[in-house]
């Protein structure tokens, strides 16, 4: 270990868990001492920044950017959710969502929206003035857990007990987080570097090392990995550096979660922050560029289908009204749209059979009542990467 990283490390105290003694790890305040080496890293963050900029650029141009973000942040809802073992997908939510039953258990499903609540919460009260803090932190966590299976792990509250990562137990965990009666002091350190206003620390970067913090103090009994992703686009809209929330790591992280975990032991082994930043630069920069593709994609999409309905004639009124609407709600039903849109059910049943036989929607129950059609191309441009992980 060099002189100029031992300043980096944290260190362990002992403590009591599950009746025996562990070596529980307090983390050093940030910002990193010594600070960050950023010269090798300079044209990886350029081209990151850049990335975010064009990505940022692209909500101003789009047709519909509260579509886009509309299912851009049940998309990172869904992945963050997946991370922490639900099997739901885009079209389990979205059923969900409009009343209909999902394909699987409703506490995954119920998990991943809370996420959705979360996240709206956060950048209600940052629009509204409230400050990036504690306080914020907790009312998001009691959003998050609100049900599902973290409902009865104290929704809301910095924990009182010991928790871990890996392993069965306290004794035998991968990493064991900072004991509750030092909790405090770790959580406040955290604060004041949110608050911190410092040049040498652009957004980027601080983003970066505060998700790091806040998975190593790992303050709440459970959500702790969802809260520390959404962190990441919350710190970047509140400094400026995106105006809309459309900037998620998630599938980077799902992708290469292997590296992702090995890099947070890195840096509290050994302070290889320089490592993680390097990590962390990639994805922002691949992820933002993957935004952009998609945006694009999906606006082509509804240019072509648009082009597709204009040859029905005159009953392209209605159908592109129920395209429209199918852009917000990729899986209906007759029943949903004809209320939607003050529509006959005859006038709405004839105008999905229309885009049905024109290739732009499918029937995906086979059923002769309730039947749900969806934006199946839509859909799959969203979907990408979505898949839920293997159990």
């Amino acid at each position: 270990m060099s002189g100029t990283e031992s300043g980096r490390l944290g260190r362990f105290v002992e403590t009591a868990a599950g009746g025996e003694r562990v070596r529980a790890f307090l983390p050093p305040p940030l910002p990193p001492t010594p600070s960050l080496e950023l010269q090798g890293l300079f044209t990886l963050y350029d081209t990151a920044r850049g990335a975010v900029g064009r990505l940022d650029g692209v909500t101003t141009i789009l047709p519909s950017t509260p579509l886009f973000l509309y299912m851009y942040v049940r998309k990172e809802a869904l992945l963050s959710s997946q991370i922490e073992g639900t099997q739901s997908s885009l079209s389990d939510l979205l059923l969900f969502e409009s009343d209909e039953i999902p394909h699987v258990p409703l506490d995954d499903v119920a998990e991943v929206s809370n996420y959705v609540a979360a996240m709206e919460h956060g950048l209600k009260r940052l629009r509204e003035g409230f400050p990036l803090s504690l306080r914020l932190i907790r009312e998001m966590h009691a959003i998050l857990l609100h049900s599902g299976r973290g409902a009865s792990k104290q929704p809301g509250e910095f924990r009182r007990s010991q928790n871990w990562i890996g392993g069965t137990r306290p004794g035998n965990a991968l990493f064991v987080p900072p004991p509750p009666d030092r909790l405090n002091e770790c959580l406040d350190a955290f604060e004041k570097f949110l608050h911190a206003d410092d040049p040498q620390l652009p957004p980027l970067i601080k983003a970066g090392l505060a998700h790091v913090q806040f998975e190593t103090i790992h303050p709440f009994l459970d959500g702790n990995g969802r809260l520390g992703r959404l962190l990441i686009t919350l710190m970047l809209c509140d400094a400026g550096a995106l105006h809309e929330p459309i900037l998620y790591l998630s599938l980077y992280f799902k992708a290469r979660r292997t590296d992702y975990y090995r890099l947070l032991q890195e840096v509290r082994e050994n302070g290889a922050w320089e490592t993680w930043m390097e990590y962390f630069l990639t994805g922002v920069r691949d992820t933002a560029t993957q935004a952009v593709d998609t945006g694009r994609d999906i606006m082509a999409l509804f240019d072509e289908d648009r082009g597709t309905i204009q040859t029905l004639g005159r009953s392209a009124a209605s159908a592109f009204r129920v395209h429209d609407l199918m852009q917000r709600r990729p899986l209906v039903t007759i029943q949903a749209v004809s209320k939607e849109l003050k529509l006959s059910l005859p006038t709405v049943g004839k105008s999905l059979e229309h885009l049905v036989d024109l290739g732009i929607v499918r029937e995906v129950t086979g059923k002769q009542r309730r039947r749900v059609f969806a934006y199946r191309k839509y859909l799959d441009v969203l979907d990408r990467g979505t898949e839920p992980l293997p159990l």
